[in-house]
C-alpha cells in the first residue's frame, strides 16, 4: 500500500446467514457434516444476506470522506470491518495509522468501573501508554463535561453522559485515522458544536476522517469527497455536493423508479470519481443519453404509508379515504416545495350530530405540530346540525412551504356529545407525505 494512503479496501463483502428458526441453525451445524461423510450433497438450512458486496475504495492521508446512503445500505457494516470489530466474508482491508472509532458510543465501557477507569481502559485499547493517558486525561474530562461524576461508576450515568465521555476519549487521543458512525448528534446544541469544532481541528492537524451520516449538510460541510452506498453496493464516489444530490434523488424517488435511478447513478459512477473540474463536461456528454430533471416532480409512492396510525373511538362519525391531491386532481405524496395541494377526506355520519366542524394537522416525524386548519374557529361558527346517513367531503388547501423531509397528517371531526364538544372521530398519523428536495440547493445533477 502506498505511503500516502490511510485506508485501502479491496473487493470487500460481508454475508450473513439468516435462519428461520433455531432448529435450522442446529441442523446446519450437524446435518451437512453427516451428508458429506455419506458423500451426499450437503443441504443448506439458511438464506444468504449480503450486507456488503464487492466494495473497493481508497482514502488518502489527510482526507475527509463521508459515506451517505439509505438505511440498510451497508455503511455501518463497512466502518465496523475497517475498525476490525467485524470480520469480512471476502476481501482485504489495509490501514496506515492509529485508528480512533466513534461507532456505538460507550458500548465498550464497563458499568462497574468509574469514568476515570473506563477512560484509561478505552485509551489503552486505542494504543496509548499510561503516561500518554495521564497527559490527556484532564482534556478528556473537561471535554466530556461530567464534572465529579468522572469518579463515579458508569452505571450511575445517564445515557447522554456515557456517550459524551466515550466521544471525549476517542477525539482527544490524537488519532491518525478517525472513524465516525452517526455520532455527531450527542448532547445538546452547545456540546454538538464543540464536537464539530474538535473534529474540524483534527482535520486541520492532518488526520484522516471517514464518517457516516444521513445529513447531507454535514457531508457537504466537512468532506473533501463523498461515497454513495445503497443495498450493500458502492454506487458512486465524487464531490460532496454531487453525491448528496444523487442520494436525495434516490431517497425521494417513487418505489417504481428507484431501480432505474440506481442504474443511472451506477453508470455515472466512473465519471463522478474524476476531478471536479471535469464533471460538468462529462455530465453534458451524458445529457444526450438520459433525461435531465429541471425541477422536482410530484408523484405518488404506494409504499409511503404510516405505521403509527391511532384511531379514536367513533361517536357516530367515520373519516374515510384521506389523501393529498394536486389542484388538477392527481393523488400524490411526494410533494414539491412552493406548490399548492389539497388534503381531502370524507366523513360519513351514522348518527345525527350538532355543532360539527372538521380539522387537519401537519406534524414532523418527531411529533411536533407544525400547523393545521379547521372548518370553523369555534362551535358557534360550525355546522349547526348534520343528519344521520349524510356524508361530507372535506377539503383543505395548503401551500407547501416546508423543508425537505417526511411529514404526517391528522384528520378529525368535532361535535357536541352530551353537551360538550368532543371528537366524533379522529385519525392520528393517517397519512404521510415527503417534501422533495430542491435540486438547485443541493447540486447540479445530470442523469
Amino acid at each position: 500500500m502506498s505511503s500516502d494512503i490511510a485506508i485501502k479496501v479491496e473487493n470487500l463483502s460481508k454475508c450473513y446467514q439468516i435462519y428461520d428458526s433455531p432448529h435450522d441453525r442446529l441442523k446446519q451445524f450437524i446435518v451437512p457434516r453427516l451428508q458429506r461423510i455419506a458423500r451426499k450433497p450437503p443441504k443448506q438450512y439458511f438464506r444468504e444476506f449480503w450486507a456488503l458486496k464487492d466494495v473497493s475504495l481508497e482514502v488518502r492521508k489527510g482526507e475527509t470522506v463521508g459515506i451517505i446512503g439509505r438505511n440498510g445500505s451497508g455503511k455501518s457494516t463497512l466502518l465496523q470491518m475497517i475498525c476490525g470489530t467485524l470480520n469480512p466474508t471476502t476481501g482485504n482491508i489495509q490501514t496506515n495509522g492509529r485508528i480512533a472509532a466513534l461507532l456505538e458510543l460507550g458500548s465498550g465501557f464497563n458499568p462497574e468501573f468509574t469514568g476515570r477507569e473506563n477512560v484509561y481502559m478505552n485509551a489503552s485499547v486505542l494504543g496509548l501508554s499510561n503516561e500518554e493517558i495521564e497527559a490527556c486525561f484532564d482534556d478528556i474530562a473537561a471535554f466530556a463535561e461530567i464534572d465529579d461524576f468522572i469518579e463515579q461508576p458508569v452505571k450511575t450515568y445517564s445515557s447522554g453522559m456515557v456517550v459524551r465521555l466515550a466521544f471525549a476519549v476517542a477525539i482527544n487521543v490524537d488519532p491518525e485515522i478517525l472513524i465516525v458512525d452517526e455520532a455527531l448528534s450527542v448532547g445538546d446544541e452547545l456540546f454538538q458544536r464543540k464536537c464539530f469544532s474538535r473534529i474540524e481541528a483534527i482535520r486541520e492537524s492532518g488526520a484522516t476522517i471517514l464518517f457516516v451520516s444521513h445529513s447531507g449538510g454535514q457531508i457537504v460541510e466537512l468532506c473533501d469527497r463523498a461515497i454513495l452506498m445503497d443495498a450493500g453496493e458502492k454506487l458512486a464516489v465524487g464531490t460532496p455536493k454531487q453525491i448528496v444530490g444523487r442520494y436525495q434523488k434516490l431517497l425521494y424517488a417513487p418505489a417504481d423508479k428507484q431501480e432505474a435511478i440506481r442504474e443511472k447513478i451506477r453508470r455515472m459512477g466512473e465519471h463522478t470519481e474524476q476531478h471536479a473540474d471535469t464533471l460538468e463536461a462529462v455530465a453534458n456528454q451524458d445529457e444526450a443519453h438520459c433525461e435531465r430533471t429541471q425541477e422536482p416532480q410530484e408523484s405518488f409512492d404506494p409504499n409511503l404509508r404510516p405505521s403509527s396510525t391511532i384511531e379514536y373511538e367513533s361517536h357516530g362519525a367515520y373519516i374515510e379515504s384521506p389523501a393529498v391531491f394536486t389542484l388538477a386532481g392527481e393523488q400524490v405524496n411526494n410533494l414539491v416545495r412552493g406548490k399548492t395541494y389539497r388534503y381531502v377526506y370524507t366523513v360519513r355520519f351514522t348518527k345525527s350530530a350538532s355543532n360539527v366542524r372538521f380539522g387537519m394537522l401537519i406534524k414532523t416525524t418527531s411529533g411536533i405540530e407544525l400547523g393545521g386548519g379547521a372548518s370553523a374557529n369555534s362551535p358557534r361558527e360550525s355546522l349547526a346540525y348534520v343528519e344521520e346517513g349524510s356524508s361530507y367531503r372535506i377539503e383543505f388547501r395548503f401551500r407547501c412551504a416546508l423543508n425537505p423531509g417526511v411529514y404526517f397528517l391528522n384528520a378529525g371531526v368535532l361535535g357536541d356529545v352530551g353537551g360538550s364538544e368532543t371528537y366524533l372521530h379522529r385519525l392520528i398519523d393517517i397519512a404521510m407525505f415527503r417534501i422533495m428536495p430542491d435540486a438547485e440547493n443541493l447540486a447540479t445533477e445530470h442523469c
